[in-house]
């Protein structure tokens, strides 16, 4: 893929706005959910409660409804051309509603073409190789699509906010010198190119929930036995370093949002307009891939027909 082709773009039309049922249109364009490649961040510039001036859920379920079909649509022709690949990664803060978008945008998708992958704490086994190796192992096929819940980017994050867990990983001590961050951001730049390079779209999503948002969910966790299995200690935990991960959180976004993969920035304090606009992403992206179904050549159709008439000649 030449380099002046890699660039995804995410401008898109900057006047287009998303039809949503009969009585309005959500009034956003995707370059005002997306980290300019190269500029500051403050999260304060991004409202976690965004939803465009609109206020109908039941249109842009419908419309989230509607996406499901195009994405399932072009899944086929993307697992059928086997050229390239699709990777989709979200970060977020506890209860950000990542597992909810992956099962609400992603569910018209065949299974038999995707493949989620949770990241935790990393293994024994993990942590003996670079931060990479094991998001290196998920990595979806050619035709395939990818999920990452979390993913290395925990390396940026969490062991950014928690500098214990980097004594864990076992590095050199030439490995520790200078600026471990900037050298991280600059890997991972590198690593997202070469996917590109390579035929992998790669999209990042960043679930901004507010802290208020986040705690109103912790206690629907506790208040209703039917999810108080969603719910873990850890999570109040790290609720304490809220403020530390927001400023993890920006430096990630500032630092790693490229032409060829840039970040989206979703308001997540309102579930349906989070999914809305991810699948209005996902889709916008996957219909900017040069996905062709495979040609069938001249012999090959010959062939098809001979098979066809013996199988028509066939007694039953």
């Amino acid at each position: 893929m030449a380099e002046d082709k890699m660039k995804l773009d995410v401008d898109f039309d900057q006047k287009r706005e998303i039809p949503v049922g009969d009585s309005g249109r959500v009034r956003f364009r995707f370059r005002d959910i997306a980290v300019e490649p190269g500029k500051a961040v403050s999260l304060k510039d991004f409202d976690p409660d965004f939803t465009g001036g609109y206020d109908d859920k039941a249109g842009a379920l419908e419309k989230v409804a509607a996406n499901v079909d195009r994405l399932s649509a072009m899944q086929e022709v993307l697992y059928a051309q086997d050229n390239y690949a699709l990777l989709i990664i979200f970060q977020a803060m506890d209860a950000a509603g990542k597992d909810g978008a992956i099962r609400h945008v992603m569910s018209g998708i065949n299974p038999q073409g995707c493949q989620v992958t949770s990241f935790k704490a990393p293994s024994a086994e993990d942590l003996d190789y670079g931060y990479l190796w094991r998001a290196s192992k998920a990595l979806p096929g050619r035709g395939m699509i990818g999920i990452f819940n979390r993913s290395y980017y925990e390396d940026v994050l969490v062991v950014r906010v928690h500098p214990e867990l980097l004594e864990k990983q076992k590095l050199p001590p030439r490995a520790r010198k200078g600026d471990i961050w900037q050298r991280r951001f600059k890997e991972i730049n590198n690593f997202e190119k070469y996917l590109r390079q390579n035929g992998t779209i790669v999209l990042k999503f960043f679930l901004n929930v507010s802290k208020k948002e986040q705690k109103n969910r912790f206690l629907a966790r506790i208040d209703e036995p039917e999810k108080n299995w969603k719910f873990s200690p850890a999570d109040y935990a790290e609720r304490k370093h809220w403020d530390d991960y927001q400023k993890a959180f920006e430096d990630m976004l500032e630092n790693t949002s490229t032409e060829w993969a840039p970040w989206f920035v979703i308001p997540a304090d309102n579930k349906w307009f989070a999914r809305l606009a991810i699948s209005e992403v996902i889709s916008g992206a996957f219909e900017r891939i040069d996905l062709q179904m495979p040609v069938v050549s001249e012999a090959r159709k010959k062939e098809l027909m001979q098979i066809r008439r013996q199988l028509l000649d066939e007694k039953d």
